[in-house]
This record gives C-alpha cells, structure tokens and sequence, in this order.
C-alpha cells in the first residue's frame, strides 16, 4: 500500500469522531491494572501441563562456556550460532519441559502463525527444511525449535522445567553464577539472556473469578485433559458444555472457530474487536516459494523484511497482508523507515488507513449474516492501534447458531463472575467452561521486571542502576558494569513482525561477541562513552507516535488506553538498517566493547 490517497475532510472527521467514541466506551481508569499475574493464588494457571511432574535430579554444579537463560527461538538460535563459532558447553536453562517458548506453551485449537512460514521459522537454510503451509500450524513450529536443537546438540546440557532466579558475577574467576530454582548453582563465561514476553500469562480482574465453579484455564495452557482433542479440533470433551472464551485477540481469533465445532454453545466475550484481514492459508510446495537453490530462504526473509521495515525492496516474494498494508505499520513499529515527515504525509496516512479500515470493515458485513453481530465485530480504530489479526474462518463462526458474540464495551468488560457464570449488564450467561484468550504481561518477564535479579560489578544490582539513569546498552546487548552478560529482546535495537528474524540477527551478533571475546582474552564490556554514543544515535531520530497512541482505542499497545509516551528506546531507522549497521560495526569496531581480563581461568 502506497500512501498516495487523497484525503476526505468530511469523511476523516466523522471517522475520527466514531474512533473517539467507541474509544470512551471502553477505557479504564485502571489501565492495564485491570489484569493480574497468573502468581500466588491463581498461579495454577501458569502450571505446565505437558510436562508432567518434573523428575528429580541433583542439583548442578559445574562450568560451562555460555549459559543461555531462556529455549525459546531466541536461546535455541543462540545457542545454535553459538555452536557455529564452536562453542563448547551451552548451557540452556528453560521453565518449560522442552524447547520452544512460546510454541511450547501456545498450544491451543487452530493455532498457526500469522507471519509466513517461510520467512517465520528461522535456520530453514542450515536444516534443510521446507514448510507445508504458508502459515504453520503450531505444532509444525514448535517440531521445527526441536530440530534446530537437535541439529546443534543442545539438548546434553539443557535444564528444562528449571527457572534461574538470580544471576552474579564473580569477580575474582571473571565468571558469572548462575542460580535456578531446583538448587542449581554453576558458573558461566558468558551469560546470554533471551527470556522473551510471551510467556506470562495474565488474567482479567473480575470480581468473583475465584468463585466459579465450572472449569478454567489460559490458552497458553490449554487443558485437553478436559476438551480432549488436539490443536487440530476434535474437542468431543466439549460436547454438550457452555463455554465462555473471554478475548478476541490473536489467539481468540483462532481458537474460537474451533471451539464452535464441538461445544452445545460457545460464549464470546469482547471488549475490542479485532481487525481480521484474510489469511488465505494453503499448501505450498518448493517450487510455490524457490526452495530449489541455497540461500533461498535467507534471500525471502530479507526481502520481507525490507518490505516491512520501510525499505526498498523490489519484487514482493511472501505478498501478504503484513506487505500490502506495510507503510501502515510505521506507527506501530518504533523502528520503520520513512524520509516523509510533516502535515501532508499525515494526512495521505490517514486517508490509507481510513481505506484501509473501511475494506476491513466491509469485510465483516460480507460474511456475517446477522446485522447486529456484524456491527460488534466491526473494528472502529486505526490499523496500527491494535494487532492485526488474520482468519477464513473467524467471522464465518458468528453464523452458527450455537455462537453467540456478547459485546462488553459498554460495561469495560466481564463485571462479575458468579459461581455459575459470567454477568454482563442485566444478562448472567450459565457456563460450564471459561477459557482466558487474554494473552500474556508483555514486557514484564525476565530481568527487566526484576524477577530474576541480576548483580554485576561490585554486587551492583541491574535495575537499580538503571532506575538512576534509564537503560544503559550498547546497541541493546551490552552494558558497562555487567561483563559478559548479553541482553536478546527488543531495548535499544529494533524490532519487527516478523520477530524470529530479528532475534536470529541478535543470536549471530552474539555469537560474534563471544568469539572476538575469546579470541582477545577479553571480556565484553563496553565503555560509558560507548554507552553514551549509542544512546545518543536513539535520541536523534526518535519517533515521535505519542500523539497517535494517545488517540487509539485501549490495548497492550498504549497501556490500556493510558497513552504510550515517546522514548528513545528503539533504533529509529527499521530492522533492516539496524542489521546493516551491526554488520559494519562488527567487522569494524567490536573493539569498542571488550575490555582486557584480568582473572587467570582455571580448566575446570
């Protein structure tokens, strides 16, 4: 999509005016307070339920090169580009019974990705693997984590069903320890952490949700136990139950079609509607996506990525949903390329989007027989407000007799749960299975929420160094004060839908970290200056999307309707350019983050 539209005063202006409406109908003062953790009385919702009881084991005391916190994609291709540099020992350390983050644990009914396979599923390449679909099923993805683990032989030293709770470096062996919740205690060179944000689930507020009395759980925990069944349908557990799913994001989007097939009625509760374009999924063979060279997948990742970060890219090889509205992302990545800045841009912007929005909502019209259904399902909001969704069969759901859509804008959600049920407005719905798709407390796992401490020189503590001056990195990776420690996640670099692509960029970075450490008896570790140099390049060109936000309905995407305030904490200039930068900077100034050692290592 171009922005070359010609704008509609009149007609923008009565948009903008619904927009603001039916953005009232459902902010909260609470914000994102409304949620709570899945901890302390409700956290057998974060319970695992495919591992089993963990097996006893002793606890582990011993040395290896890098300790990887985290299996998800990030740590898996850590670990694997770690392998590549031949690394020895890798250490991975994963809450979860097996590798796969959140494809371990998202394991509910019609769960697929909504980014191409084939640019998705990283190391297609190095594994020689070439998808089934466009868009794999959950399984298909989670498999493929394994084979990459596999391949790089990194299952020998994994702890699975083990979380670290502190991590501390050790001054005089220049070695961090590394303390995990079953007893563990070992030491690591080099600690790379990639816990990841989807992995906590939340829950929603209700008053009353502790007195139900039918059964619950969270997708990312989905209980086939009790719906039988797997993630492909067949839910004959279902059979003559009420159920309520509470959610209609991304994973609602997909689980609720499959829920209708087999449950005597399926509630749906909805506070925001999504924005459901279509999916279009298909089989596709080698030929359909030039699996037929090596490289190929390499070559179709960049050029999605290219297409979605802003830049020029010629022939749209994936050309999806996520490429034909890509310039319509700007204001939903911190890090998407435009030179166009100024009224005029602004205002072809917001005429695409309107297009845009207006075919969405058309869409619903089409397919939903109801009228008065098909008004709820409408989204009423800009594009990059919320999350786009995709789907052949979501809205089609809404024309089974046995689903009923219960829109709860008007009153801010669910107001109570009872022992039987769920009461909206002056309606109690009789349920015998409530379903949280309310998807996970994104940016609130790992180091950066201070549940797993982090003590570096001088026993100082991570956070409250940075409660003093704000996030201090090189490039997002390094920071002085922590030798040896190497962030993965979105602070100070940059991100991207497609973000499995971005973390295998993070995970070569790493690895070449590692190397020129070891081949220059040094320590990462970079200076102040340095510090200071690369938080300078993120102030220059930060975005300014306050404005936007602030105006969008309420969503984890601006805290619940709270606004989401301009920061320099994302590299300004898209994905694609950030990787081009740490190329050059790799071959010319890694340098600039090593220190000398001044501790002898023993061969232990």
């Amino acid at each position: 999509m171009t922005i070359t539209q010609t704008p509609d005063p009149a007609g923008l202006d009565a948009l903008r005016q619904r927009y603001r409406l039916e953005r009232e109908r459902r902010v909260r003062p609470d914000g994102a307070r409304q949620y709570r953790s899945a901890e302390a009385e409700f956290g057998y919702y974060a319970d695992d339920p495919y591992a089993g009881e963990a097996a006893e084991r002793e606890p582990v005391r011993d040395t290896v090169d890098v300790a990887v916190v985290g299996g998800g994609f990030g740590g898996i291709l850590a670990g694997a580009r770690m392998r590549q540099r031949d690394v020895g020992r890798v250490r991975i350390v994963e809450k979860g019974g097996d590798f796969g983050g959140t494809w371990y644990w998202n394991r509910y009914p019609g769960i697929h990705c909504d980014v191409e396979s084939h640019v998705y599923l990283p190391m297609l390449d190095e594994t020689g693997y070439v998808p089934e679909w466009k868009y794999a099923p959950g399984e298909e993805i989670r498999r493929h984590a394994m084979r990459i683990a596999r391949k790089y032989d990194l299952y020998p030293d994994a702890l699975f069903s083990t979380a670290v709770t502190s991590l501390t470096w050790d001054e005089a062996s220049e070695r961090w320890l590394v303390a995990t919740d079953r007893g563990d205690a070992f030491h690591a060179t080099y600690v790379v952490t990639s816990t990841g944000t989807l992995s906590d689930p939340k829950l929603p507020g209700i008053p009353g949700i502790e007195s139900f009395r039918g059964h619950t759980f969270h997708t990312s925990r989905w209980d086939y136990a009790y719906t039988g069944g797997t993630p492909e349908g067949g839910l004959t557990g279902l059979s003559g139950k009420r159920v309520g799913i509470v959610g209609t994001g991304a994973t609602g989007v997909q689980a609720i079609p499959v829920l209708a097939e087999d449950a005597q009625h399926v509630y749906v509760f909805q506070r925001t509607p999504s924005s459901v374009d279509v999916r279009a999924n298909r089989r596709t063979g080698a030929e359909d996506v030039g699996a037929d060279h090596v490289g190929w997948a390499g070559e179709r990742r960049e050029n999605f990525l290219r297409i979605v970060s802003g830049e020029p890219a010629g022939h749209d090889l994936v050309a999806d949903g996520w490429t034909a509205s890509a310039t319509l992302l700007e204001k939903l990545l911190p890090s998407f390329r435009r030179d166009e800045k100024g009224a005029a841009f602004e205002a072809a912007y917001e005429a695409a989007d309107a297009a845009k929005m207006n075919e969405l909502r058309a869409r619903v019209g089409r397919t939903v027989t109801d009228p008065g259904t098909a008004a709820k399902l409408k989204p009423w909001y800009r594009y990059a407000c919320k999350r786009p969704t995709f789907s052949d069969t979501y809205y089609a759901a809404f024309n089974r007799d046995n689903v009923s859509l219960v829109d709860t804008a008007d009153t801010h959600g669910i107001e109570r749960i009872t022992e039987h049920g769920a009461v909206v407005g002056e309606n109690t719905y009789e349920l015998d299975c409530l379903i949280f798709a309310t998807g996970f407390s994104v940016g609130v796992s790992g180091i950066h929420s201070g549940k797993l401490p982090v003590h570096g020189r001088g026993g100082t503590q991570l956070l409250h160094a940075w409660a003093e001056r704000g996030p201090r990195t090189l490039h997002g990776f390094t920071g002085n004060g922590f030798p040896n420690l190497i962030h993965m996640g979105t602070l100070h670099n940059a991100s991207s839908v497609n973000f499995t692509h971005v973390l295998d960029e993070q995970a070569v970075h790493a690895a070449a970290l590692v190397a020129a450490a070891e081949t220059g008896h040094a320590l990462i570790e970079p200076s102040p200056e340095a510090e200071d140099a690369w938080l300078a390049v993120l102030a220059e060109g930060a975005a300014d999307h306050e404005w936007f936000h602030a105006e969008c309905t309420p969503g984890y995407y601006n805290r619940e309707g709270l606004g989401r305030p301009n920061s320099a904490s994302a590299y300004p200039h898209g994905a694609f350019a950030f990787h081009e930068l740490l190329k050059r900077w790799r071959r010319e100034s890694i340098a600039e983050a090593l220190r000398p050692r001044t501790a002898v290592r023993s061969s232990d």
